[in-house]
């Protein structure tokens, strides 16, 4: 209850939220005032649904800024940053559909090829806000086909609009290829990473142009990036049932309190109150297995 209270008496309040007849999707619907999200990046989409107030972010060198009846718009694996754009801070709807699922809608209803994704960051449409928010108030109210249906219908919709292929990554350089070294050392050591003179001393580099090749590959330097993915194995550790305390020592950080920081100003929201929204969806597919005269008994 704590890890709430705090959003609560500043005014601010968010939910994280998995919703389960639609897979390979995350929920969020916040109010921020002075919330300020670190560069980071995702494993899926970010389709954020602006309905008062304005966002702003750090997105592809320059910064960003989406009001009311805007989206913010953000591809995979791209770092960017959030913060206010007006005293009064921004409310928004979100929804983060997997690269599967975003590739399986455009496949079935666009003419897009190759990797699917979002030209621009922001973009102005009333319509594809609204759809958004229907998204989330369908899942409150337990309507799997109003949900489902929506959901395909947003995503054809900003695709059809600003959608466009990803480009491709190709590893060429020298530097590049040291980058993403890099990164696999540090994917395999995240519990307990070298210090920036031993990686590059391990890769054949200097700390400085390894720091720059990672830089120019990630968008972030080393440390950034090995909190964000830090972070993001944290919450598929939540999603298993792992509680905080454990996660927080599985992927390195001294305790919890450091993981509940780090958490909190990557995801939107403390890793106890994603790990009940998690442990909810669990216990709601269990429950459904209880045959129906027993559930039928319970309710009487």
């Amino acid at each position: 209850m704590a890890e709430n209270e705090g959003m609560a008496v500043s005014g601010e309040q968010a939910r994280h939220w998995h919703y389960a007849d639609l897979p390979g999707v995350d929920l969020l619907r916040a109010r921020y005032i002075r919330k300020t999200f670190v560069r980071h990046t995702h494993e899926h989409f970010v389709i954020a649904a602006i309905a008062d107030g304005v966002e702003v972010f750090h997105h592809g060198g320059g910064d960003q800024y989406a009001g009311a009846g805007a989206l913010a718009l953000v591809n995979p694996d791209t770092p960017h940053t959030g913060r206010a754009g007006v005293p009064e801070g921004w409310r928004y709807g979100a929804v983060y559909p997997s690269p599967d699922v975003v590739a399986a809608i455009a496949a079935e209803a666009t003419t897009l090829r190759g990797t699917p994704g979002f030209v621009r960051p922001v973009l102005d449409d009333p319509y594809a806000v609204a759809l958004v928010h229907r998204v989330l108030r369908a899942t409150d109210e337990g309507n799997a086909l109003a949900a489902d249906t929506l959901l395909r219908v947003a995503v054809t919709q900003l695709l059809r609009l600003n959608g466009g292929p990803l480009p491709q990554r190709a590893v060429r350089t020298a530097g590049a290829r040291i980058a993403a070294r890099a990164r696999a050392v540090l994917e395999d050591r995240m519990a307990a990473p070298p210090t920036l003179e031993q990686l590059a001393t391990d890769l054949g580099t200097s700390p400085f142009a390894l720091l720059r090749a990672f830089r120019d590959a990630y968008g972030m330097p080393p440390h950034t990036w090995l909190t964000d993915a830090r972070v993001r194995h944290a919450r598929r550790l939540l999603d298993a049932g792992t509680t905080p305390a454990q996660a927080a020592v599985a992927v390195g950080f001294t305790d919890q309190p450091h993981l509940n920081r780090h958490f909190t100003r990557i995801v939107g929201v403390p890793p106890g109150a994603y790990r009940r929204e998690r442990k909810n969806v669990q216990d709601t597919r269990r429950r459904l297995l209880v045959p129906s005269d027993a559930w039928q008994n319970k309710q009487q």
